[in-house]
């Protein structure tokens, strides 16, 4: 099975089922000399973490990380630095459930990977989905842990449910706060409840739901990205849409923009203080490929889970038709666990541009007051 490796400078490769030992990921291309413990991967690991909440699978993992490689420690700093070598990270699975996809070790479910796997390898693992499961993402959020820390304090990176099914949230009411208050990521508080009756009904008739995430990068410089073939908003669509259940992207007004008029769509700009003031961002922070200086947005739709107890007409290995409904433990939507996973896939894509950003530039930036890079 080849493509378990994406970057460029800053490159991720993630190993590991959902049923074995053990997950995780090698983080190459880190710059030596950044601070990094377990306990501050373990933080973002323990916000994606299964069995958070009665609207998630109940799976219980604790999801705690070992650093193999990649570190020292260092007397002068008095902890851990990394070394500029390979970071290797493992997260064993201590919950698995094998017996509950026995029924459909020779079936195919309708809208999973099941059947794709199987085309494509002639062989697959059930028990979980192998490495199509969601589970494999908890990697992911490992290495955007490394991520951030090559980034700095500079770039913030957050995330949130935006819509759970037909119900979507009120911008005007948008809370950066209120993600942290519910086990939504929801950023509106009057849509919460709503959301908590929706997924209730959906989960007792043993059927799924999609959801939308939008992750927002604040602090991000002008000049990252590449024109052409290294576009910052193409290679930041790639990694969201890498996603397990992910199936659209959409950066800043996205599809919305094909409404507008260019009037309405152009991010006019006047010159502030500290550099260019943008008057609005439908351009999601980037433009020909290249970061603007403004927060970099984008969403992603996540389509309803495909292991749901409604029977459903499918195949078998053999050819033959047959009726498919899935037991077990599973998320009745998949988008309530994919902020952090977002979050993970906007820091690596981040801190690669940055690192190619500074290689071929210096890490030149526009200057206040200049239309010159320094």
């Amino acid at each position: 099975m080849s493509h378990n490796t994406f970057g460029h400078l800053f490159r991720v490769t993630t190993w590991g089922e959902s049923h074995g030992p053990a997950l995780g990921c090698v983080v190459d291309g880190c710059p030596p000399g950044l601070t990094l413990t377990e306990a501050e991967i373990q933080h973002w690991l323990d916000r994606r973490k299964p069995g958070g909440s009665r609207f998630v699978t109940q799976r219980r993992e604790p999801d705690q990380v070992r650093i193999l490689s990649g570190v020292f420690e260092d007397a002068e700093t008095g902890g851990p630095v990394t070394t500029g070598t390979p970071i290797s990270m493992m997260i064993e699975n201590v919950d698995q459930r094998s017996k509950d996809y026995a029924e459909i070790a020779a079936q195919f479910r309708p809208g999973h990977a099941d059947f794709s796997y199987f085309a494509k390898y002639g062989v697959r693992d059930y028990r979980g989905s192998g490495r199509a499961s969601a589970r494999e993402t908890a990697a992911r959020v490992a290495a955007g842990a490394v991520a951030r820390k090559v980034l700095g304090p500079g770039v913030t990176i957050r995330a949130a449910l935006v819509q759970i099914g037909p119900h979507r949230i009120d911008p005007a009411r948008f809370d950066w706060a209120e993600t942290e208050t519910n086990p939504f990521w929801c950023p509106d508080a009057l849509t919460t409840p709503i959301w908590e009756g929706y997924l209730d009904e959906v989960r007792k008739k043993g059927s799924s739901t999609g959801a939308v995430v939008e992750v927002v990068a604040e602090g991000v410089p002008p000049g990252w990205g590449a024109p052409i073939y290294g576009k910052l908003d193409a290679e930041i669509a790639g990694a969201l849409m890498s996603i397990n259940a992910v199936k659209g992207v959409e950066i800043g007004a996205g599809f919305g923009s094909a409404a507008l008029s260019g009037e309405q769509n152009a991010d006019e700009m006047r010159e502030g203080d500290d550099g260019p003031v943008f008057l609005s961002n439908n351009a999601g922070g980037v433009v020909g490929g290249i970061s603007t200086g403004q927060a970099v947005v984008a969403r992603m739709a996540l389509k309803p889970t495909s292991s749901i107890l409604t029977p459903r007409a499918s195949l078998d290995k053999a050819g033959h038709e047959v009726e498919v409904r899935t037991t077990g433990r599973h998320d009745p939507c998949v988008g309530l666990r994919a902020a952090p996973v977002a979050e993970a896939m906007m820091a690596c894509v981040l801190a690669d541009a940055f690192l190619r950003h500074r290689g071929q530039t210096g890490g030149g930036a526009y200057t206040p007051g200049k239309m010159t890079r320094t």
